[in-house]
């Protein structure tokens, strides 16, 4: 495993290469990485084999696919009816606001890696077409471009897929090249190579979040059964070597029987904790501020006063994290890292972009700029005191 230097080396010359030579070098790193044959015509994938992909797959599959784009269209537009709308008011000849509009283009990451995330692509092409966006731009590594991937870009109504992945598809999005025009934000998580591509393209590009390991904290009691509890942290500490589940338990029965529960294998993922005490215990869940945090007690409900930090919160034992994964609604692309002490997951308002509207009358500035004009000097900012003043003073004066 390369170290943290060396992923960074790494990562800049791949940026490098790619914003040098364009298609040649993706098609040459695609060869490296990811052992596949691509030529600069083949990295974008033709829309008609979406559809094709789709009707490819069995009846199950599409009902699945359709199923689940149904109730993440269905959340979001909800959420767009909350989203707030451009406004305006007057106040004393000055008229103040907001205007909200979708970002132009957006790219998406979908991961490759040790499995394909058809998932991935609907929790973020859904929202954002629903947000207005005119471009989505969808990259995956080849290796990963499954019929269910295809189908999925049908379902979700995506017109751009390119098959690169890793650093180098980041860096195309974020810089261009002659198949992938570049975009204003990339979304979409990946392994410690794209979160680092990401890091440094961050300012040249728009980043949503720099993902990291997937996470999952169980609050329980002695109401919950062990055996849920155990797959549930299994099926979270599976997603790769550096996930991890943690349970925080009012019981200790409840710990040892999900311990003697979990896979050998996994159990060295996963972090479990006695704490009889419901404050501390909530402190603790606080403290992780994982990305999905799973509440097991009774009256789930009354925990949302004090659990503050968490990407996403499922109440009961009828909603498990891996439920939010495919078909509940919201997207499960959520900060990690302890990062839901200050960041939110994707959402319909990830997608828009938020301007201040100001718009004085010649009466409101004769009457205000002297407050402003008085900032200016004291902070040694003689233009913007000139600028200030020129509007109500004769220029000939403003030079004497």
């Amino acid at each position: 495993m390369a170290s943290a230097r060396s992923t960074t080396q790494i990562v800049s010359s791949i940026i490098a290469d790619v914003r040098k030579n364009g298609d040649v070098a993706l098609v040459r790193l695609a060869a490296k990485f990811d052992k596949v044959k691509l030529t600069p015509r083949t990295i974008r994938v033709p829309s008609e084999r979406f559809r094709k992909a789709f009707n490819a797959l069995g009846d199950d599959m599409r009902k699945a696919l359709e199923s689940c784009a149904r109730r993440i269209q269905d959340f979001h537009y909800q959420e767009k009816k909350h989203v707030p709308e451009s406004w305006t008011y007057v106040k004393d000849g000055v008229r103040l606001g907001q205007i909200y509009s979708p970002i132009e283009a957006v790219g998406i990451y979908v991961p490759g890696g040790r499995f394909s995330y058809p998932s991935t692509l609907l929790m973020t092409a859904i929202p954002a077409r629903l947000a207005g966006v005119r471009r989505i731009a969808v990259v995956t590594p080849e290796g990963k471009l499954t019929n269910e991937i295809l189908a999925a870009a049908h379902v979700a109504g995506v017109e751009e897929l390119y098959q690169v992945g890793g650093p180098a598809a980041i860096a195309a999005l974020a810089v261009g090249t002659k198949s992938i025009a570049k975009v204003d934000i990339i979304i979409g998580p990946g392994n410690a190579f794209v979160t680092e591509a990401k890091r440094q393209l961050f300012g040249e590009v728009g980043i949503d979040l720099l993902a990291g390991p997937s996470e999952l904290a169980v609050l329980a009691d002695d109401t919950a059964n062990a055996a849920q509890v155990a797959v549930d942290m299994a099926a979270q500490a599976e997603h790769d070597p550096d996930a991890r589940s943690f349970l925080i338990s009012l019981s200790r029965k409840l710990v040892a029987d999900v311990r003697a529960r979990l896979p050998a294998e996994l159990l060295v993922r996963c972090v479990l904790i006695h704490e009889p005490d419901r404050r501390k215990a909530i402190e603790k869940v606080n403290e992780l501020a994982a990305e999905h945090v799973q509440i097991l007690v009774q009256r789930p409900q009354d925990c949302l006063d004090t659990i503050k930090n968490g990407g996403a919160i499922f109440l009961n034992e009828w909603s498990p994290a891996v439920m939010g994964d495919y078909w509940a609604g919201p997207s499960h692309v959520l900060p990690t890292g302890r990062s839901a002490r200050f960041a939110s997951g994707l959402s319909v308002m990830t997608f828009l972009k938020r301007s201040s509207l100001i718009e004085i009358s010649g009466g409101a500035y004769r009457k205000g700029w002297t407050a402003a004009h008085k900032m200016a000097e004291s902070e040694g900012l003689s233009q913007h005191a000139r600028s200030i003043r020129s509007r109500v003073v004769d220029e000939e004066s403003v030079k004497g």
